[in-house]
């Protein structure tokens, strides 16, 4: 496995090894590392996303995060290249968007107030904090464009010794797994 289509396509593989309860399970012990990390604890302000059925769950922690007074933002695409933020407001305020994801019906974004940190997934990381996506680069983009703390999300086995990188693909402050 040295491409990173060949990794995204071995990601999906190992997943499929795993029942959605498994997956569950696995995702709450993640949220809770989450949960308790000092730069969420500190933060007003964080990036999060709304996760598909494959990715480490965030829906408990997502209202967790709201009901603690946190201001949590959550990605909607807008283009073929582009995603804005808008404010979580509840489950019940997500609505189905691009790619089958939940998308936030609140209000945008401010983008003159700072995002404290951001809670990133992906197919794979290595410990070096190189992030691989889905292949879209969104996220690259998004976060090439403001300062934040970054911390990437993903199940134990998404961890690699090392995954390929480019210039443009931006780097995590930590993983969490």
């Amino acid at each position: 496995m040295t491409s990173k289509k060949e990794i995204r396509a071995w990601i999906r593989q190992r997943k499929k090894q795993f029942t959605a309860k498994e997956l569950f399970e696995k995702s709450q012990a993640v949220m809770e590392k989450v949960r308790c990390h000092p730069q969420i604890m500190a933060a007003h302000t964080i990036l999060m996303y709304a996760s598909l059925p494959d990715e480490v769950d965030t829906a408990d922690t997502l209202e967790w995060l709201r009901r603690a007074g946190k201001r949590v933002l959550l990605p909607e695409v807008v283009s073929d290249t582009k995603m804005r933020l808008r404010v979580y407001d509840g489950p019940s305020t997500l609505r189905e968007g691009s790619f089958h994801i939940l998308e936030p019906t609140g209000n945008r974004w401010d983008e003159c107030e700072p995002i404290d940190v951001a809670i990133v997934p992906g197919m794979a990381f290595d410990h070096n904090g190189h992030r691989l996506g889905r292949g879209k680069g969104y996220y690259d983009r998004f976060l090439n464009s403001i300062h934040t703390y970054k911390i990437g999300v993903c199940f134990d086995f998404q961890i690699l010794e090392q995954i390929p990188y480019d210039l443009h693909d931006i780097m995590m402050d930590e993983v969490i797994y």
